[in-house]
């Protein structure tokens, strides 16, 4: 892919904003979110898969791209769906995995299934029973009555389409299984029955790089953008396809497609820099953003960091994060704002871009929605093409007024919220 069908090298910024393709992202997050790339979890084939397609997307933007090899340490991995069964002492049910039961972060690995009674934990002999842990108790409680008990059950709220949030970055394996049941399970589940399940979860020390792409050196003096966005996903689990369409497709798709704009030859005038770092391992803990950090900090080099995490649904306005000396980077992503007509709100995008302020860089995050999130429901078809074009207008223009410090542009809204 080239830019060859940009405006000629003096195009303004009206030039590059038209230039912004929202057909080209949604095919982008489609192809992320495919079957081959399973979800893209830190560690498997999958996510080798996308971070070898992105390689080659970015070397045919005319990019330079190196990979930053690392482990991302103890990363869960639920290696077999979960068998779990529940008799109420007159009729016997299977829990579905996903919806109805999901394997807790903190639970040991039990691979086999057991089979007791249920009791209440704090109410009654815990041994050799399933305990019910009350709404409202702490874990580190529950356990304090689990002598003995063959696991814990905790209530949890799915989301809107009845999924369970699968989630990587959490508490150490505790003591004991750990299941989490839905609400409405959890209330139904009651003494008298018995209960059987297991908790197939492991952790993993996994394989894992950053890309970074860059098109242009910074000339002494002048700002260097960087554009970030974490292209791996909490991964399917077994029987449950987990596309990671939004959460973090979207970003990626906005982070490329800004980078083909800016990329073009004159379309960040003044000698500015111009690179993007696709990150891994940050549904893992942003264990990949804090390896680039610290080494750009390493270095000297101080960027100004745009990350997207999350350009899949927008609700009024797009959350911004500022963090580090960024008052500058902030200044220009609201006249950004203004100019192309995305509302902006303070709000928190808890992603990479902490951990790159946390370094002591300029660094602002921008979240505008994601549907399904961390569940089989973040599909590409609930990535809504507009929402990737506003976004993606918006860090266009944010570069370009950063390289464009003196430049002043006409805002489309006044500049009147």
């Amino acid at each position: 892919m080239s830019t060859t069908g940009l405006p000629a090298p003096a195009r303004g910024l009206g030039a590059l904003l038209d230039a912004v393709s929202g057909a080209r992202m949604a095919a982008t997050v489609a192809t992320l979110a495919g079957g081959p790339f399973t979800g893209r979890r830190v560690g498997t084939a999958g996510g080798a898969a996308a971070r070898a397609w992105l390689d080659r997307h970015l070397r045919d933007l005319g990019a330079a791209v190196t990979l930053e090899p690392f482990t991302a340490p103890r990363v869960p991995e639920v290696y077999a769906a979960p068998a779990v069964e529940w008799h109420d002492g007159t009729a016997h049910r299977r829990l579905g995995f996903g919806r109805e039961v999901a394997v807790h972060l903190a639970s040991a690995d039990q691979p086999l299934v057991r089979r007791g009674e249920l009791a209440v934990a704090g109410a009654g002999d815990p041994t050799g029973r399933w305990l019910l842990v009350p709404a409202g108790m702490p874990l580190a409680d529950a356990y304090g009555h689990a002598h003995g008990a063959l696991g814990l059950l905790v209530g949890r709220r799915v989301d809107a389409e009845g999924w369970h949030y699968t989630m990587l970055a959490g508490p150490d394996p505790g003591p004991l299984p750990v299941l989490t049941l839905d609400t409405a399970t959890h209330a139904a589940v009651r003494p008298g029955g018995w209960f059987a399940a297991n908790t197939p979860i492991r952790r993993v020390d996994a394989p894992a790089a950053n890309v970074h792409a860059r098109w242009r050196t910074a000339e002494p003096g002048r700002p260097d953008l960087l554009l970030t966005a974490h292209y791996d996903g909490v991964g399917d689990h077994p029987g449950l396809r987990q596309p990671g369409a939004a959460d973090n497709g979207s970003g990626v798709a906005v982070a490329l497609e800004a980078a083909r704009v800016l990329a073009g030859a004159g379309a960040l005038p003044g000698g500015a820099g111009l690179s993007v770092a696709l990150l891994d391992g940050e549904e893992a803990g942003a264990v990949g953003s804090t390896r680039h950090a610290a080494r750009l900090r390493r270095a000297g080099a101080a960027p100004l960091v745009v990350n997207v995490d999350g350009a899949g649904h927008l609700d009024r306005a797009a959350a911004v994060e500022a963090g580090g000396p960024a008052h500058g980077l902030l200044a220009a992503l609201d006249r950004a704002g203004r100019h192309t007509g995305l509302p902006l709100a303070a709000g928190p995008v808890a992603s990479d871009n902490r951990r790159y302020a946390a370094a002591g860089l300029a660094a602002v995050g921008v979240g505008a929605g994601m549907a399904g999130y961390h569940s089989p429901a973040d599909t590409a078809d609930r990535v809504v093409t507009a929402t990737l074009a506003a976004v993606a207008r918006l860090v266009v223009a944010t570069g370009w007024l950063v390289a464009a410090a003196d430049t002043t542009v006409s805002s489309l809204i006044g500049d009147k919220r």
